[in-house]
């Protein structure tokens, strides 16, 4: 929902102060403002917008403490951003012009990979596939992946405890952190760094920031978990009738290869013909466009030829017991790396053809079909013009419905934020009588900070607020974002 905001107004004599101590702290290249601001303030797909005294911009963890400080000490707001490649508004300042962005884009060193004990040491700025190319010189995988990693960085990976299509073998982010370096809203440094796999020194506070949103505090390095490269690779598409069949393909598969499954993905064929229609480039394997598919990545450390000749085996048996209809086993990497670019291009498409209002459920892998079966109908009565499209990362459960209200359509919504939040009570009702979650892996940010206080017990909600005003009693930190008063 596009917020509509007054332009920003010039600097008074406080701000001028602020920014001439954070010109002290940060030089020349450390510091923006005005229009130099200007990609920060919005999200990714220009929904949520806020205002800012200006954006810092540090380039170590001495340099973020002594900001956190000035900040504290003027009372001044402040926000946090990786990427901005949030779908939620977390990183996105709030209307109000007073708070302070910090863009962590400046930290970006790698401080050690050690690929004895599988870990590797990188600053909060990384972005992501800077991180596969140096697990790659050392024989070692960072096993997310996703369709921004391009432009997503760490920080905000932790932050919102991400997830990607390889969870379903190595799970979120909360299970690729063994680490982190954090600084408090006082401006203090805590740090834990070791990379230790057994540590019980008191409770695991890194948890608390994973998934933090930058509520708590601001991730300046981490400790990751790096696993071994694979060896042998096998990717293949299948058609099915339905979800259901789905379901069953990925339960052959993990029957059959356990961890050997890296990524089991189900599509619809809307959203696959509308990324073929708005991304140039892309190819697509299968004859005809069916109305669902699975799309599995296998990886192992064994031979190559063995991981393929078992796929091909296991799909005649599906096609042959009518489980699926139709198949395509790709043959060389480069085969494998177009099946998954238009997999990792849907956002972009869906961006490109219109205004989608999308669901994040967490379920478990069985009650999907019936999420689907349920909330496509619950949706398209608010909305008959929206095109339903299903991105569902099967093997963990998580089905993103994106209702797509193209934007030749636009024209028939009065009023696009009452028609978001008429589908979001319909459809986190049914989310709930599933016993599921409306936020898996995209964070709660400003969307859902509503449905956040109505939806969950009333003693969770004071349980996380209670934290919040242990490390934040002012709550400098990134105000109205997952748990706002």
């Amino acid at each position: 929902m596009p917020d509509t905001l007054a332009p920003a107004t010039a600097a008074g004599p406080a701000d001028a102060a602020l920014l001439d101590d954070l010109g002290g702290i940060l030089g020349p290249k450390g510091l923006l403002t005005g229009p130099d601001m200007a990609g920060y303030l919005s999200d990714w797909r220009d929904r949520i917008s806020g205002r800012a005294v200006a954006v810092a911009l540090p380039a170590s963890t001495a340099e973020v403490a002594a900001v956190v400080r000035l900040c504290n000490a003027r009372g001044i707001a402040l926000y946090v951003q990786g990427g901005n490649t949030s779908l939620c508004g977390g990183s996105v300042p709030d209307p109000s012009g007073r708070a302070l962005l910090l863009s962590t884009r400046r930290l970006n060193a790698v401080r050690e990979i050690d690929p004895v004990s599988n870990i590797a040491v990188v600053e909060s700025g990384m972005v992501l596939a800077h991180l596969h190319e140096l697990a790659g010189r050392h024989d070692r995988i960072f096993p997310m992946h996703l369709g921004s990693e391009g432009t997503a960085q760490i920080g905000g990976l932790i932050s919102t405890n991400a997830g990607g299509v390889s969870a379903v073998r190595y799970g979120t982010m909360r299970n690729l952190v063994a680490g982190l370096e954090v600084v408090l809203p006082d401006g203090e440094v805590i740090s834990r760094l070791g990379g230790l796999r057994k540590d019980n020194r008191g409770y695991d506070w890194k948890q608390l920031f994973i998934g933090g949103e930058g509520t708590l505090g601001i991730i300046t390095a981490a400790a990751l978990n790096l696993h071994a490269r694979m060896t042998a690779r096998s990717d293949a598409l299948m058609a099915v009738a339905s979800p259901e069949q789905a379901v069953r393909v990925f339960e052959r598969l993990r029957a059959r290869f356990d961890t050997k499954v890296m990524a089991c993905e189900m599509v619809s064929g809307t959203e696959v013909a509308l990324t073929l229609k708005h991304v140039p480039g892309l190819r697509f394997p299968l004859a005809e466009m069916p109305d669902w598919m699975v799309l599995v990545e296998l990886g192992d450390i064994g031979g190559a030829e063995a991981l393929q000749d078992a796929l091909q085996t296991c799909l005649g048996e599906l096609l042959e017991e009518g489980v699926i209809d139709d198949a395509v086993l790709c043959q060389n990497l480069r085969e494998s790396q177009e099946l998954w670019k238009w997999r990792h291009s849907f956002s972009e498409a869906n961006k490109k053809a219109g205004h989608g209002i999308v669901f994040d459920a967490s379920l478990r892998v069985r009650a999907v079909p019936e999420f689907l079966a349920r909330a496509i109908p619950a949706a398209a009565e608010l909305a008959p013009w929206a095109v339903p499209l299903v991105v569902c990362h099967l093997g963990d459960g998580n089905a993103h419905l994106i209702m797509l209200n193209r934007a030749e359509d636009r024209h028939l919504i009065a009023d696009m934020e009452a028609l978001t939040h008429a589908m979001f009570d319909r459809i986190h009702d049914i989310i709930a009588d599933l016993d599921g979650s409306f936020s898996a892996e995209h964070g709660v940010g400003r969307k859902l900070v509503d449905e956040m206080v109505a939806r969950q017990p009333a003693a969770e909600i004071a349980l996380m607020r209670a934290i919040k005003r242990g490390i934040d009693p002012q709550g400098r930190f990134s105000p109205g974002v997952i748990v706002a008063d």
